[in-house]
């Protein structure tokens, strides 16, 4: 009997990009498992439309944990993970379908081509050959990770393949489509960011913050030839510096202020103390009023 894969995805309101990702599988998966996060848009209408199997995970504000649910879900030999912002070439799913066929491997790790403000980034930390994922495995293989930005880990003893970035042979991530969506990410993973270290008790500190943002322009700008990507390489650097000093702030914000209701709060009673002042406001505290100016003469009563 030939090895039976199951793709698996998970989804917040995804409707626009899932098709790709669901046409890219369904023509050589046995199985399509979605796993969606509350989207508010025709996401899992979509997923039904390729004959997924759907279910729904509670919003985390990372994918992790909703990924590792997903997983769970499958039924096949093989488990093959894709972001419903990914595309999976046909040369690559041949690929992919000839290694479960052969029992070559049990973990495989596929490198990827990011396309970043609507262009592919071939450096800058994304270098395909770099960028490889763990994305195709037989069931119970690897172990999931827990926080964020983390990746499926192969048990003892599996034999795993990285596969080599050849042309066609590479995962496709329409990843953010403009530097907006790119900002907004990268404002809600510090914040997932801040919070995992402020519970593992992790201080803040100016100097490892400052030495974090120069190692990571450092090693995406000049290590691994930012300045190849053009603007965007440039720009994408000094980006992800900032990633590093926002996650620090937002640390160091959660250690002195605790959150914005904790802020909201003071800047209510900032606000109650300078506003209570009016309660002995004496009516000749007030200045005299000036005379009104007639509707329809402009002229006031002194003046008629």
């Amino acid at each position: 009997m030939s090895a039976t894969v199951s793709a698996v995805l998970n989804t917040l309101d995804e409707e626009r990009r899932l098709p790709y990702a669901l046409r890219s599988v369904a023509p050589w998966v046995d199985e399509i498992v979605v796993v969606d996060m509350q989207s508010t848009d025709r996401t899992r209408e979509v997923a039904r439309a390729f004959g997924a199997t759907v279910a729904t995970h509670p919003r985390t504000g990372f994918v992790e944990p909703a990924r590792a649910f997903a997983c769970a879900q499958a039924r096949c030999d093989w488990i093959l993970v894709l972001d419903a912002d990914e595309i999976v070439p046909p040369a690559l799913a041949r690929r992919l379908r000839r290694v479960a066929a052969s029992d070559e491997a049990d973990v495989v790790r596929v490198p990827r081509i990011n396309h970043i403000f609507a262009a592919p980034v071939l450096h800058s930390g994304w270098n395909p050959e770099r960028d490889l994922q763990t994305r195709f495995w037989k069931k119970d293989a690897v172990t999931q990770p827990e926080g964020i930005h983390g990746h499926a880990a192969p048990r003892a003893a599996m034999r795993v393949l990285d596969l080599p970035a050849r042309d066609g042979e590479c995962l496709v991530h329409l990843s953010h489509a403009d530097v907006s969506a790119f900002v907004a990410k990268l404002d809600a993973y510090t914040s997932v960011e801040a919070a995992q270290a402020f519970a593992r008790g992790e201080r803040p500190s100016a100097v490892r913050a400052l030495r974090a943002a120069a190692r990571e322009w450092l090693a995406r700008y000049v290590r691994h030839g930012g300045w190849r990507d053009g603007w965007r390489g440039f720009h994408l650097s000094l980006l992800m510096a900032g990633y590093r000093l926002t996650a620090a702030a937002k640390l160091a914000e959660r250690w002195d202020v605790g959150g914005r209701g904790v802020a909201e709060a003071r800047y209510a009673a900032v606000a109650e103390s300078i506003l209570g002042g009016f309660a002995t406001f004496a009516s000749d505290d007030r200045p005299a009023a000036a005379p009104l100016a007639d509707a329809e003469t402009g002229s006031s009563d002194g003046e008629r």
